[in-house]
């Protein structure tokens, strides 16, 4: 069966405002812009609407993340290929073009996963860089789990942009105050407790975690190369899994008599 060759972008917002208009402006060189609110209460819509992208509502409940609303925005695309962007990444004319001759190869795959640029204090991360996400997909061949940090279940080859083309990654706006990380943490790392349930962490996990996840931002990814920045950086992502497993402990600790 020939499958088209064109393109929806989907765009997952809730009190998106703040970029959403960059977002836009980057996207309007593909098919269809389809935008998957989660009940905002700021201008998102209105943006939205402003420039001719269609709207649909997933009801946010009581979800605080985003991946409940992932598959329900891809089933509503238009077109068979999608790229699912989020309402602060920047896509570049490189990676629009690159996209495009991909679903005209005779053997495209059947994602492609981008990497991404990310930002802290300013600084282009070495230790965010590529941060691959699997973001381009045939809809027919994917499905999104509604876990938290969770990646497209892909049925075919998933190829990746090689992550020295800077030139077609995403650009990542968010570039997240310490403050905005500490309160994202505490709600990731709410979901990742009930992801984890069945783990049962002993005392050291409080210690090789963190510690790991410290190596691995700071010296593995080349956070060091980031100044004050990459360590701070690191030691947020440390922070995390302590938080993971301390909550984890917490939760084992209570039910005991």
């Amino acid at each position: 069966m020939k499958v088209e060759k064109k393109i929806s972008v989907v765009i997952n917002t809730y009190n998106a405002e703040r970029h959403l208009q960059r977002v836009i402006d980057a996207v309007k060189g593909f098919d269809e812009i389809l935008v998957c609110d989660m009940e905002s209460t700021d201008s998102t819509l209105d943006i939205a609407r402003r420039n001719s992208c269609r709207v649909i509502t997933f009801e946010k409940g009581e979800h605080r993340i985003v991946e409940p609303a992932r598959q329900y925005a891809i089933d509503h695309a238009t077109y068979p290929w999608v790229l699912v962007v989020d309402a602060d990444e920047i896509v570049t004319p490189a990676l629009r073009d690159y996209l495009y001759a991909s679903i005209e190869a005779p053997q495209c795959p059947a994602a492609i996963a981008i990497p991404r640029c990310n930002f802290f204090m300013g600084t282009m991360m070495h230790s965010g860089y590529p941060d691959y996400i699997v973001r381009f997909l045939r809809k027919d061949r994917c499905h999104w789990p509604a876990v938290i940090h969770a990646s497209p279940e892909v049925n075919g080859v998933i190829e990746h942009i090689p992550s020295g083309r800077k030139e077609m990654a995403f650009i990542h706006l968010s570039n997240d105050h310490v403050a905005d990380i500490l309160r994202k943490n505490n709600i990731y790392s709410d979901y990742e407790v009930t992801r984890r349930s069945h783990k049962s962490y002993g005392i050291a996990a409080l210690i090789y975690r963190p510690a790991f996840r410290f190596l691995k931002s700071y010296v593995l990814k080349r956070g060091f190369l980031d100044g004050a920045p990459g360590l701070i950086a690191a030691i947020l992502d440390a922070t995390y899994q302590f938080a993971i497993v301390a909550k984890l402990m917490e939760r084992r600790y209570n039910k005991k008599p």
